[in-house]
């Protein structure tokens, strides 16, 4: 796996958590303080998220870190 597919397959996990929790990109950016447009670049695979902002997003969504960064 490289980069790109490593952001793309986070990206889509991202998505998917946020989908469950009914959010909106513009209300999860809202919450995690960040930009509508990094939020779209991250579940895009295009935006790199730090870990620390990671264990933020898996707090804020209200799920286990482990379920962002699962890649199988």
């Amino acid at each position: 796996m490289n980069k790109n597919e490593l952001l793309k397959k986070f990206g889509k996990n991202v998505k998917i958590e946020r989908i469950k929790k009914d959010l909106t990109r513009e209300q999860l950016s809202e919450i995690m303080e960040v930009s509508v447009n990094y939020l779209s670049g991250v579940e895009c695979g295009k935006a790199n998220m730090s870990l620390g902002k990671v264990l933020e997003l898996a707090q804020f969504l209200g799920t286990d870190i482990e379920n962002l960064l699962n890649f199988k």
